[in-house]
């Protein structure tokens, strides 16, 4: 095991994200093999493959017009792609916040995030409106634009002398967040019959996945983290200290604007299609951290890819471990996150490096 990391340190960028892809894209063709109805890796290989523009004319036509084809591109695929989507970009925003606040317990949904899409996914469901976009419905919307709405919010309060301060964001993203948590509390107290699916939400799944939904986290992951990675060199010099990073020439107040707006664009994405998840985006990055050390043109693009991994398989576990019982996603997260977590705290008392 010390040898493959070994290996991994020395590689180059490039070769360590041709080999992270690789293995995406095996547990991507192993999740759809999964489930009530039997595939092999092989097979579902080739009904994956035969979507494709080129490859589809090396398929056996066999595979193709049967019921398997259905399960695999209508059921399996958009939501194996939209967990992996999640994950990846739980991730890369974990990633981006640990540096961008330098606090290593820094976590996706820590400037309120979660909460704002949850009380707006709340209030969609109490109310019971019934429209529609890109894939999204009625919740996801709500969800989407109380996770913006959150952070613009976070963003206006904490901007202090025409600064933002790390801080002062922050401690406004909590006290925000906890009056949200209490509004919600609140609401389903006078909505007894709503408990149970406002609290299914919260504890996020995959089971409502759909290609509608694949499109618009693709669109959004591509515009959020497009923007992230192309921070990633001026990230490393944040980290030095603001002072610092000024005097080398960065315009601290305006990149942090930037990473933020991304950052949510991001979170608010993945929760409007998937609820709430924890952990994968304070967990992933602190692994990676551990590898390949703490360089953000090194940490940012391996946590995406990672992240992705993850949830991929989180999922795979959450529909089949109890099957045909499903376990919320999040709780597979929490399980593999908290323990981690633990052991990370215990493992450095003396302090988490986070300087490339």
């Amino acid at each position: 095991m010390q040898s493959i990391l070994h290996k991994f340190r020395r590689q180059s960028v490039k070769f360590n994200i041709i080999i992270l892809s690789a293995v995406l894209l095996a547990v991507i063709i192993f999740s759809v093999s999964v489930g009530s109805a039997k595939l092999s890796f092989a097979e579902s290989l080739k009904l994956a493959a035969a979507k494709l523009p080129f490859a589809g004319r090396f398929v056996d036509s066999a595979y193709l017009g049967t019921k398997y084809e259905t399960i695999v591109w209508k059921v399996r695929m958009p939501r194996t792609l939209t967990a992996a989507l999640v994950g990846a970009s739980l991730s890369l925003v974990g990633a981006a916040f640990q540096g961008i606040f330098r606090n290593p317990l820094a976590d996706p949904h820590i400037l309120g995030v979660s909460s704002g899409a949850a009380f707006g996914a709340t209030l969609a469901m109490l109310t019971g409106a019934g429209a529609g976009f890109m894939g999204l419905g009625t919740v996801g919307i709500f969800a989407f634009a109380g996770a913006l709405a959150v952070v613009f919010l976070v963003y206006s309060i904490s901007k202090i002398s025409g600064e933002i301060s790390a801080t002062s964001m922050l401690l406004t993203g909590t006290a925000i967040s906890t009056f949200l948590s209490a509004l919600i509390s609140l609401l389903m107290t006078f909505h007894n019959d709503q408990i149970e699916k406002v609290y299914m939400w919260t504890m996020g799944s995959f089971s409502s996945a759909a290609w509608g939904k694949v499109g618009f986290l693709t669109l959004f992951a591509a515009i959020g983290a497009g923007i992230l990675l192309m921070y990633a060199r001026k990230l490393n010099l944040i980290l030095m200290g603001d002072d610092d990073a000024k005097c080398l020439g960065i315009d601290v107040d305006r990149t942090r604007r930037h990473i933020i707006a991304a950052a949510s664009i991001l979170v608010g994405a993945s929760v409007a299609v998937s609820g709430v998840i924890g952990f994968a985006g304070l967990m992933i990055p602190h692994c990676i951290r551990l590898v390949a050390g703490a360089d953000n043109k090194k940490l940012m693009p391996y946590s995406f890819l990672l992240g992705a991994i993850f949830m991929t398989l989180c999922d795979v576990a959450a529909r089949t471990v109890a099957a045909p019982t499903e376990i919320p996603v999040g709780i597979i997260t929490a399980m593999f996150g908290a323990p981690y977590f633990i052991f990370l705290v215990l493992r450095r008392r003396k302090g988490i490096v986070l300087q490339p």
